[in-house]
């Protein structure tokens, strides 16, 4: 394993993690062999597939992995009448392949302690958590291995937070960001800061490395978002079109033909706010009842799929940056070459 130190990066890039296949080997070495940093977001995966990824990523790449998980918190279904409210809410939807809907049952995600496990053999340069903050023992056992350890933060309340618990770095999350919003309490305000504006406040709240998330597609953007005092500039959509990505033919259709449309917040799809290209679903179920997260995500499970399989792209999400339309349907090497010719310009 490699020591990670942002200093040392060839290229101030980080390959965003993006849990549901779309991270693979191929994208996270090729990001990691560039001097960037190669990412896997694991929010659902099994420890199987969690070591199965990292060993086929050492194969192709001596360089820096990042190891994103999900901090998920246990909840508490609502009652039954609620329950059928949120089905009938889905089962109201015009499509019709005949998919049924099933209140889920628990669990509805994995054990963390089980998903680390191929962490502490494999040991990545870095290890990252999303939606929270975990139990110190991990962090603490993290670094006791020489990984780095980043969580994401969207506000200064919880950079301070992050700050506290011992974390090498902040990953700032500002609201263009495409997927789930980082925030730790959803019943808490989400005061949805730019991210020029979260990084200059969290510049002067805490003294750690902060990393910029948020929208970031060029090398101008990464410029920016520098000068603003980020030490590195982590981005996602920029690179989902790439044919080493994971992601799928109709979500790469959206990206690329949906320049009519706009993203959109929701929580439709998992209970949780995240941001994606706007569709049917979406706009069908704006203020529509939702499961809390992430039972809705297991309750829209087979919707997702069947859509997915059937290319019915109005009823899949399709979580996008806000600023998709730059996206660069390029191999990851020439994107990462443009970025680097556009960062470099005076």
């Amino acid at each position: 394993m490699n020591t990670f130190e942002f200093d040392d990066l060839k290229s101030p890039i980080i390959q965003a993690p993006m849990a549901g296949g779309v991270n693979t080997p191929e994208l996270a070495s090729a990001v990691a062999n560039f001097g960037g940093v190669g990412s896997f977001g694991f929010a659902y995966t099994t420890p199987e597939n969690i070591e199965k990824s990292l060993l086929s990523t050492k194969k192709l790449t001596s360089g820096h992995i990042n190891a994103n998980f999900f901090v998920f918190k246990d909840i508490k279904l609502p009652n039954k009448n609620i329950q059928n409210t949120c089905i009938e809410a889905l089962t109201s939807l015009p499509f019709n392949e005949g998919v049924e809907f099933t209140v889920p049952s628990f669990p509805f995600f994995p054990s963390l302690n089980d998903q680390l496990g191929p962490i502490w053999e494999s040991r990545p340069s870095i290890l990252t958590f999303h939606l929270g903050v975990p139990d110190l023992c991990i962090i603490e056992k993290a670094k006791s291995l020489g990984i780095k350890v980043g969580i994401t933060a969207t506000s200064e309340a919880e950079a301070i937070i992050v700050a506290n618990a011992g974390a090498d770095f902040i990953v700032a999350q500002g609201i263009e960001a495409g997927g789930h919003r980082g925030v730790f309490n959803l019943e808490s305000e989400d005061h949805q800061l730019t991210l020029e504006n979260l990084l200059l406040k969290l510049r002067r709240t805490v003294s750690l490395p902060l990393v910029a998330a948020g929208g970031l597609m060029d090398g101008a953007d990464i410029r920016r978002v520098m000068s603003l005092g980020a030490s590195a500039a982590q981005l996602g959509t920029a690179f989902l079109c790439c044919p080493e990505a994971g992601t799928s033919a109709v979500h790469k259709h959206y990206l690329l033909n949906s320049h009519d449309r706009k993203t959109e917040i929701t929580q439709a799809f998992s209970g949780r706010p995240a941001r994606g290209i706007d569709n049917t679903f979406i706009h069908l179920m704006k203020n529509k009842p939702t499961l809390p997260f992430p039972a809705q995500n297991s309750l829209t499970a087979h919707l997702r799929k069947t859509a997915q399989d059937t290319s019915s792209g109005e009823f899949v999400s399709h979580w996008a940056g806000q600023n998709f339309k730059k996206i660069r349907p390029l191999p990851c090497l020439q994107v990462l070459q443009l970025l680097k010719t556009e960062l470099e310009r005076p």
